[in-house]
């Protein structure tokens, strides 16, 4: 079975056994039940699919999938936003996703950096393809603790560096919703041999890596909160908003943005001050 459609085999899968026949709104089909959520026929009816056509996609049998069938197996499972797009991706015939040429190295935005530089009073992160650091500003570093040079992997700090885990309180929701955003890249970029050598890396060093991606999770988070334990400055609290470029979708800007007059706000001009901040970012 070619590895899109097993990727896709396997989506549908985990999004039909989560789905009870309740919650889909039908009356489960009589017999002795051996899944946790819908039955395969249970889900064909839901999708106006014959269980036959459904079969064949779910064994990754069915080469050409149309739009339609998308959109109706999206609504059959309940899909939100990103996980309808990521099914997209699945689908999409593999001549139209296939690999065209030598990669560009990616170089940060140059609009993106105008943007880093105005707030250089917050940490910001300019992310670019699989996690890597393309820009960040020198105040990040000092709130991680971790130099997040340019061309590095976020993700490897993220997941291998025990002192992310010991900084970051919430590590876990955010290191979740990390392996789901690599799925969603990987559904984009199903032929990026270095993107599948970094997911498995993550896979075999880490095991919690390991678990969120078997449960088949796909994210592309903002507006969340980030609770870090600071050594020098104590506890800090920040909402992380994601911004992507006009110019290049792969980019994204990650701010880390401060309620006015709390406690992280009042601090972070003194954690500059001790750590030496420069002014500017470094690309």
């Amino acid at each position: 079975m070619p590895a899109d459609r097993a990727a896709l085999g396997a989506f549908l899968r985990s999004r039909r056994d989560r789905l009870t026949p309740a919650q889909a709104g039908i009356t489960a089909f009589p017999g002795p039940r051996r899944v946790p959520g819908l039955r395969k026929e249970e889900l064909a009816v839901l999708a106006g699919l014959s269980p036959d056509h459904y079969s064949r996609l779910e064994q990754g049998r069915q080469q050409t999938i149309t739009d339609e069938v998308v959109q109706a197996l999206s609504r059959a499972l309940q899909l939100d936003d990103i996980e309808r797009a990521h099914l997209r991706d699945l689908a999409a015939p593999a001549s139209r996703r296939r690999w065209s040429g030598p990669e560009v190295a990616q170089r940060p935005d140059p609009g993106m950096l105008r943007l880093m530089d105005v707030l250089d009073h917050v940490p910001v992160l300019l992310l670019g393809r699989r996690s890597q650091v393309l820009a960040r500003n020198g105040l990040l570093s000092a709130v991680l603790g971790a130099a997040l040079e340019p061309g590095s992997s976020f993700a490897r700090w993220m997941f291998l560096d025990p002192d992310a885990r010991a900084r970051i309180v919430n590590w876990s929701e955010f290191a979740a919703a990390a392996v789901g955003a690599l799925r969603y890249e990987v559904g984009r970029h199903p032929d990026d041999r270095r993107l599948m050598e970094l997911v498995e890396e993550l896979r075999r060093d880490d095991a919690d890596v390991a678990r969120w991606w078997d449960d088949q999770r796909v994210t592309f988070r903002t507006s969340v909160t980030k609770h870090l334990a600071h050594p020098t400055a104590g506890p800090l609290s920040f909402g992380i908003e994601s911004v992507v470029g006009p110019h290049d979708p792969e980019q994204r800007l990650v701010v880390y943005t401060v309620e006015p007059d709390s406690a992280t706000a009042r601090v972070l001009p003194m954690l500059a001050s001790w750590a030496g901040v420069p002014r500017g970012v470094s690309s």
